[in-house]
């Protein structure tokens, strides 16, 4: 999967699910700001995500992402 198709699946999934609007979510932008997550919808997203995209995030991985430059990364090497 190309890292664009990463970028805009993540971004509407995300947006429909956290109920955001996808302009708001940018490369640079803090997931946990963004989103307005807390540990429990934090959880949410990380199932999401594996459901999503067919793998599995390891919680001491999970500690670096806290972009969504660094997901979409994390996801296109996933993958």
């Amino acid at each position: 999967m190309e890292k664009s198709e990463i970028i805009k699946k993540v971004n509407a999934v995300l947006a429909e699910e956290f109920e955001v609007e996808e302009s708001i979510i940018t490369p640079e932008a803090n997931i946990k700001k963004t989103l307005q997550l807390d540990s429990l919808s934090l959880v949410d997203m990380v199932v999401l995500i594996e459901s999503e995209f067919g793998v599995k995030i390891q919680p001491a991985e999970l500690v670096k992402v806290q972009t969504f430059e660094a997901l979409y990364d994390y996801l296109a090497e996933k993958l």
